[in-house]
């Protein structure tokens, strides 16, 4: 059967085309019969050689390895396409919210950052102008500076060229001679009082004796003829007189000074200042003139080698005094030279918020200078908290001498000497406050006063006296003020 459908399938080819497929039946070697269907090839006329055909089956597999290496590499990249899906669909899956979620942290961290450049730029740009602003108020104060100096020059060149000429007995002659001058000032009616000239070598010419023209100062107290410090009790306080304001918090209390004893390069104008409010206090500010001072433009800052503490620092002779922080030790440091020349504790004094005035701020060592010298004002626990007053060497900071009161420290806001007496300040920050006691150190008695006082920015944190100017310098919650004075006649 199966030689039957086969014969069949031969006839249906050789049907087909029976131009190019034979069939053929033949018995092989062992006997058995065979089969053989022959097909023209369409393409080759003859049959090739073996090396052809061989060449032929080589051109095969190489284009089967070929075939091969496309179909590993397109499954490779298969694969990779596989996992990009993959990723992509566990992306989907974990959802569009947190990607988004990224982009806007991400998008809101860019808008910080150029808000806070942006907020940078400002405050450059807001500092320029300020240096710009500076820069030309110096300029002007330079400028009027230097108009000032030529003004001076030419008066003193005009001055000097008067005083030769006085000398030289060119001065004009007056016509007549008053009938009142005093035969101590006779040769002064010589000049004729009138002219610019003689007002200004008024001083010069006039040789009468201080004793002889004692006169009432503006603050009420006399001058008196030299050596005598124009010493009296104080009877009246003036109304405070506010200079300017602390820029910043630290400037809540401060302290401000001048020397009433200046020593080169310094000058009665030259002012110091420091802001005490912080924990490590080193920089002193310095003002050649007082209008620097009062338009805020230090021409030094000094930076202490040691910090300080409270407000009871004094200037005097060229030299800073103050209570080193945390310790009962007074420091003498040279202004001129940056350098400490002295150091003292004082025996027993309370530091560091012991004894402080009524107002804190461990004001418990208060440094003060009258028209006597150096004095230190403090208490131990041997006083009790009463006010210990000592007068202190101003070269080598010893002990002279020591009082002791019978006034509480604690209970008082503020003290100052004045030609060696004690007064205290009742109230720190009541407006209408009084001094209310004074201690005599040449009789060592004490006895209550009632002289008004005025707080007017309610918080007094540093009254001091200076003798040179017969003034009370007080720092008044962040104000610099002054306050005139009247003395008693001795």
């Amino acid at each position: 059967m199966p030689a039957i459908q086969l014969l069949l399938l031969a006839c249906l080819v050789w049907g087909l085309g029976a131009r190019t497929a034979q069939l053929r039946k033949a018995n092989d070697r062992s006997g058995r019969c065979q089969y053989t269907f022959s097909v023209a090839s369409p393409n080759e006329s003859s049959c090739p050689e073996q090396g052809q055909a061989m060449s032929a089956i080589q051109d095969l597999q190489r284009d089967s390895s070929a075939q091969r290496a496309d179909l590993e590499s397109t499954k490779a990249r298969l694969s990779s396409l596989e996992g990009l899906v993959h990723q992509l669909t566990l992306d989907e899956a974990a959802g569009p919210s947190a990607t988004q979620e990224g982009l806007q942290r991400e998008l809101g961290a860019l808008r910080r950052e150029r808000e806070q450049l942006e907020s940078q730029n400002r405050e450059l740009e807001a500092s320029y102008s300020n240096l710009l602003r500076d820069k030309s108020a110096l300029e002007e104060e330079k400028r009027r500076l230097r108009e000032e100096n030529e003004d001076l020059a030419r008066r003193l060149d005009s001055s000097s060229q008067e005083v030769a000429r006085l000398r030289r007995g060119q001065c004009p002659q007056a016509r007549g001679t008053p009938q009142d001058v005093p035969s101590g000032s006779r040769e002064v009616s010589k000049w004729n009082v009138e002219t610019v000239n003689f007002q200004e070598l008024k001083s010069e010419l006039t040789e009468v004796p201080a004793s002889r023209i004692l006169k009432e100062s503006p603050s009420g107290h006399p001058r008196s003829e030299e050596g005598d410090p124009g010493c009296g009790e104080l009877v009246w306080v003036g109304e405070p007189l506010t200079l300017r304001r602390a820029e910043t918090i630290t400037g809540k209390y401060g302290v401000w000074m001048r020397d009433p004893k200046p020593a080169y390069p310094y000058t009665q104008e030259t002012t110091w200042r420091i802001d005490t409010v912080g924990t490590d206090i080193r920089q002193v500010f310095e003002y050649d003139l007082s209008s620097q001072f009062l338009q805020g433009y230090p021409s030094k800052v000094h930076v202490l080698p040691r910090p300080l503490e409270s407000t009871g620092a004094v200037v005097y002779r060229g030299s800073l005094y103050f209570q080193e922080a945390e310790s009962r030790t007074v420091i003498r440091y040279e202004l001129n030279t940056e350098t400490v020349k002295a150091e003292k504790e004082i025996p027993g004094a309370g530091y560091h918020g012991q004894f402080p005035y009524s107002w804190g701020g461990y004001t418990d060592i208060d440094l003060a200078v009258d028209e006597t010298g150096l004095w230190v004002i403090y208490s131990t626990q041997e006083a009790k908290g009463a006010i210990v007053l000592s007068k202190l060497n101003p070269e080598s900071l010893e002990l002279e001498q020591t009082w002791e009161t019978n006034i509480r420290k604690q209970s008082v806001a503020n003290a100052f000497i004045i030609c060696g007496r004690l007064y205290t300040v009742s109230s720190y920050s009541s407006p209408d406050a009084t001094i209310n006691f004074a201690y005599d150190t040449g009789t060592g008695r004490s006895r209550a006063l009632t002289i008004p006082f005025k707080n007017r920015y309610k918080y007094s944190s540093m009254v001091d006296y200076n003798p040179l100017e017969k003034k009370l310098f007080a720092w008044d919650n962040f104000n610099m003020v002054t306050y005139d004075l009247r003395l008693s006649e001795m």
